[in-house]
């Protein structure tokens, strides 16, 4: 194999050095945000789903939805978060869908905010209200105490759990269970501290006070309805027709006889996976589709920076046919050129990349995220395979400018 054209490129390159420098840094630019890409694409896919493991596939939540929209419509998610509230889905609607022969265990659950105060010690907190049966539905740990009982439910006591965060800025080091914590002025008694769970969809875990579903309603919110019934399915393979004996069970009590206007929505936790999987890849290709297209203008940018190269050399090109050198070797010295300036580029890309991808690690984890660092081979493969392609297609037209040049012509431009 002759090398020479190769070692030709690598000469002219660094007789060029701050162009060659350039170049290639606009490259590895678009190449590094690829690999990025595509590394956090996966770190959010599996943060995604790990924020879904405490579930397991068995499980059904019923939630509510403004009537007339869809439950992941833009109408949906902006008419509740800026107040619009659906007080229908309440007691009775737990109480039954708990009866339905396949669900082993359901629960209503809320959420509210309100300052919790230990000594001299304050701080805004997340509240939120689970049913007594919680770890019959879902995993959760306590790493100190016990859950609530159903008799403390039903008797709303004023019983909470502090998650790890919350009992460390009242506790710190100290034992929390069995002390007494204030929330709206009403004393609380702290029986159990949760395991360390991170954050879920945004909200910080182990920042909340945990506390039986209607001691939230009624002795801090002043409410009789819930946000959500979550429930488990005894069998997997009815699940379907679960849900549908739920939809048609809320839609009587609800007193709904046209489907387009549900105040709810039934979902497995199976489908929801699936849907937010879906949502992740399609949001990471898009993206990297359209890195992609910044790299192929860069590729342009190659082009014209060696068309530029050929017009300067021209007298050099001249000299070199006139001594013997083949159009063939003119043709492979500037496709060589363009090659190693993509290629170089293609891998100060990946080292970025990488570099980058950690950082994304780094910032996700320290709030608390799920998070992992896993760059993608297909994305290395992706980044040399597309720079080098790139190189092939936009120096192939200079390099053949250069090699179809006259000797005596380009030695007359001097």
């Amino acid at each position: 194999m002759n090398f020479t054209p190769i070692l030709l490129a690598y000469k002219s390159l660094f007789a060029q050095k701050t162009r060659a420098v350039l170049t290639i840094l606009g490259v590895s630019i678009g190449i590094a945000v690829v690999i990025a890409i595509m590394a956090a694409g996966r770190g959010l896919d599996h943060m995604v789903m790990g924020q879904l493991e405490i579930y397991s596939p068995n499980t059904i939540s019923v939630e509510v939805k403004i009537p007339s929209t869809k439950q992941a419509s833009n109408e949906n998610a902006m008419g509740q978060s800026m107040g619009i509230t659906i007080t229908t889905l309440d007691e009775k609607d737990l109480d039954d869908v708990s009866r339905h022969p396949n669900i082993v265990a359901a629960y209503g659950w809320q959420v509210g905010q309100a300052a919790v105060k230990y000594g001299d010690t304050t701080k805004i907190t997340m509240l939120m209200g689970e049913g007594y049966n919680l770890q019959e539905v879902e995993k959760f740990e306590l790493t100190a105490g016990r859950m609530y009982t159903k008799e403390e439910e039903d008797a709303q006591a004023q019983v909470g759990i502090l998650g790890s965060a919350t009992k460390k800025t009242l506790f710190g080091d100290d034992d929390a269970v069995g002390k007494t914590i204030y929330l709206k002025g009403k004393a609380f008694r702290v029986i159990g501290v949760a395991k360390e769970r991170g954050a879920t969809f945004g909200m910080d875990m182990d920042s909340i006070v945990l506390m039986p579903t209607k001691t939230l309603q009624k002795k801090i919110l002043g409410i009789d309805y819930y946000h959500n019934i979550i429930a488990k399915a005894k069998d997997r393979a009815l699940i379907d027709s679960t849900v549908e004996d739920i939809k048609e069970i809320i839609r009587d009590n609800h007193d709904i006889t046209n489907p387009d206007k549900d105040d709810f929505a039934v979902n497995t936790m199976q489908e929801a996976a699936d849907m937010l999987s879906s949502v992740v890849n399609g949001l990471t290709l898009l993206l990297v589709a359209l890195v992609c297209v910044s790299l192929a203008v860069g590729g342009v940018g190659i082009m014209n920076i060696m068309y530029v190269s050929v017009t300067e050399r021209t007298f050099e090109i001249g000299l070199r046919k006139a001594v013997g050198a083949k159009s063939k070797d003119i043709l492979w010295q500037f496709l060589s050129e363009a090659v190693l300036l993509t290629l170089s580029g293609g891998l100060v890309g990946i080292i970025l990349g990488v570099l980058l991808a950690l950082l994304i690690y780094f910032i996700a984890t320290y709030f608390k995220f799920s998070w992992v660092f896993s760059v993608p081979i297909s994305s290395i493969v992706l980044a040399v395979g597309f720079s080098g392609v790139v190189g092939l297609i936009f120096g192939l037209y200079p390099a053949k400018k250069a090699a179809s040049l006259d000797p005596i012509e380009a030695l007359r431009r001097e």
